[in-house]
């Protein structure tokens, strides 16, 4: 389509599922932005979603916008008077990203970049738009992104991320930021001139877990460190009056995935203040509303909206609900300008996607299109003790159970591991969660534990796996399934074993450690941590979690190593990885998949063309699906 022409209405098809995501919220509250697509299953690429305006009240569509139909867009955001949005569309095949604005008469791109470019906004006064920009980028922003070859000198030169400004009208880009330093996240000034911003100097892939909060002046592009906690910080927002910064801030084991304490630090500097200390939950969304802020956070197996009295250090819940949340790069849920409105896409294990927003307390439903999608699974809540810990996961079970039958289990453990599973929709087609569909309907119960390292119950919790990597969280994952398997006709015989990343590292540490399970799938995962820490892009992470480098404390990471007890692994492990995994490289999976096979147990590794860390290609993720449904079956029935 044409650049400023108003894209058509998307399609209504029964079994298309629709996709909603980066929400962005007018200022008033009365305006909802959203990338949205419909996905029908099976299709040979990713569905393209195009920009689709809303009524915040009634989820009636007002506008949308699709000026370039091979693109795939990033985040809108709202200008100050309401009228324009602004978004990037990339290209992959020019291998540009293009800035457009749209309004009442379509989209007009006013900036191009040759690389890779992200996360558009509006100045305060509205008349400059900012962005990230990496010119002449070797890769897509982020560690779960296919690395780039690694060929020639390496290590030479980064690709650098770096603050970007162009007229609202069109004109130069100019760059802003330090070319040295890698800048995450920012945001605006009060005063427009400058950002509060997290950077750090280096690979952008690697060194988010040392990056420093500072602040970039516009006029000299100087960058001022206001503060380096030894703490992962996300979501920095700047207070109204310019005096404060607040941020999430934790131990994280990965970009993107926030959960943590809210902090604030005057913008001149100084040391960060805990406003939300003993908090039993995870912070994952931040924003001011006058003098106090607003937030979201993970509290046990509920999301929640709560206000924060930075001064009194208090918290008052103001909704939660035991649903999956995602809002934008903002986090889970996004607000208006004065707080008082919420929006944020909401599902769970029966129902579909659908935008919720209103005037908090009061958040409803404003879309409708997912509606006639039936439950696939049947989930239930988990609760119980162990070390001294209580832990929460989830139970999915067939919807058609026999009285007197007995069941096959896989355990899926997430990835992170500071991350937690929430309640996911599972379909009836190809869209979502197809593998967990797949499985409820062979017959299988599945369980997610959250143990000793997920968000959900506050910064003590999820760092109390620190230095203990298969130990306290992997006695947490057992008592974990003896007590789902108290709940359910659960034949404990007839367990099974998964995960991607972390969880691909505890299926490995599983395997070699119990013989409990019967048949596992571990993608992505970490065989051996003292080759690991020399081959992975983001040692950097490893720091904070093992106290240490492997240089330093090799022992803690050979404890942790799954390889070292690989003469006690009989169980029949299925390994996958993507070629250019930057955050675990492929030769992990290989050196576990020659361990097995030199014990003789059965085992098959699946290396996937082209791919990092996050499975992209659909052809791959289906690829990946049946042959992990086939192991089950092979060995569990």
């Amino acid at each position: 389509m044409m650049a400023g022409a108003i894209a058509p209405a998307l399609a209504a098809e029964p079994a298309a599922l629709r996709d909603y995501r980066a929400l962005a919220i007018t200022p008033d509250g009365k305006r909802i932005a959203a990338l949205e697509s419909l996905d029908p299953g099976a299709l040979p690429v990713r569905p393209h979603a195009v920009v689709v305006v809303r009524d915040a009240a009634s989820g009636a569509i007002v506008a949308q916008y699709d000026p370039c139909a091979t693109c795939i867009y990033d985040h809108p955001a709202w200008s100050p008077d309401r009228q324009s949005l602004v978004f990037i569309s990339a290209d992959a095949k020019a291998g540009t990203a293009t800035v457009y604005i749209a309004g009442a008469a379509g989209a007009a791109p006013v900036a191009v970049v040759k690389g890779v470019a992200s996360t558009a906004r509006w100045s305060p006064e509205g008349k400059r738009i900012s962005l990230l920009a990496t010119p002449g980028a070797k890769k897509l922003a982020g560690a779960v992104e296919a690395g780039a070859r690694q060929v020639g000198e390496i290590g030479v030169q980064e690709d650098a991320q770096r603050l970007a400004l162009v007229p609202a009208n069109g004109g130069e880009l100019t760059m802003v930021s330090p070319p040295d330093s890698y800048i995450y996240e920012y945001d605006w000034t009060p005063d427009g001139k400058g950002f509060a911003v997290t950077s750090a100097k280096g690979n952008g892939d690697n060194n988010w877990w040392v990056a420093t909060l500072g602040h970039v002046d516009i006029a000299s592009g100087a960058l001022r460190v206001l503060a380096a906690p030894k703490m992962q910080m996300n979501i920095p927002r700047v207070s109204p009056d310019g005096r404060s910064v607040a941020f999430i801030a934790g131990l994280m084991s990965d970009f993107g995935s926030v959960g943590g304490d809210v902090f604030t630090v005057p913008l001149a500097g100084g040391e960060p203040h805990n406003v939300t200390p003993r908090f039993a939950g995870s912070f994952n969304a931040l924003a001011w509303q006058g003098k106090h802020l607003i937030a979201s956070a993970l509290v046990g197996s509920e999301h929640a909206v709560l206000a924060i009295d930075p001064v009194k250090r208090g918290t008052r819940t103001l909704w939660s609900g035991a649903v999956g949340a995602t809002g934008s790069r903002q986090g889970r849920f996004v607000f208006s300008a004065d707080g008082a409105v919420a929006a944020s896409v909401h599902e769970d294990f029966a129902r579909a996607p659908r935008i919720v927003a209103g005037r908090l307390p009061q958040l409803a439903a404003i879309t409708r299109d997912n509606d006639g999608f039936a439950p696939q699974v049947r989930a239930s809540s988990v609760e119980w003790t162990n070390d001294g810990f209580r832990m929460q996961g989830w139970l999915l079970a067939p919807l058609a159970i026999e009285a007197g039958k007995k069941y096959p289990m896989v355990v899926q453990v997430h990835g992170g591991p500071a991350s937690a599973a929430s309640p996911r929709f599972v379909s009836n087609g190809e869209q979502a969660n197809p593998l967990l569909r797949d499985l409820a309907r062979k017959g299988y119960y599945v369980f997610l534990p959250n143990p000793r390292g997920s968000f959900g119950q506050g910064i003590a919790f999820s760092s109390a796996n620190k230095r203990d990597f298969g130990g306290g969280d992997w006695r947490d994952i057992l008592a974990g399934i003896d007590a789902a398997a108290k709940t359910a006709p659960v034949d404990t015989g007839r367990l099974g074993l998964m995960g991607h990343s972390y969880g691909g590292f505890m299926t490995m540490w599983g395997v070699t450690h119990s013989d409990r399970f019967k048949a596992a799938v571990a993608g992505a995962g970490i065989a051996n941590w003292i080759s690991y820490y020399g081959q992975n892009g983001i040692d950097q992470w490893m720091i904070p979690f093992f106290g240490a480098s492997a240089y330093d404390d090799p022992a803690v990471y050979r404890a942790a190593s799954p390889i070292e007890s690989i003469k006690a692994a009989k169980t029949p492990t299925l390994l996958y990885v993507g070629e250019r995994d930057v955050e675990t490289p492929a030769v992990q999976s290989m050196e576990f998949w020659h361990g097995l096979r030199a014990m003789g147990t059965p085992t098959a590794l699946v290396i996937y063309d082209g791919e990092g860390h996050a499975i992209r290609k659909p052809e791959h993720q289906r690829d990946q699906r049946a042959r992990t449904v086939a192991w089950f079956e092979r060995y569990l029935k």
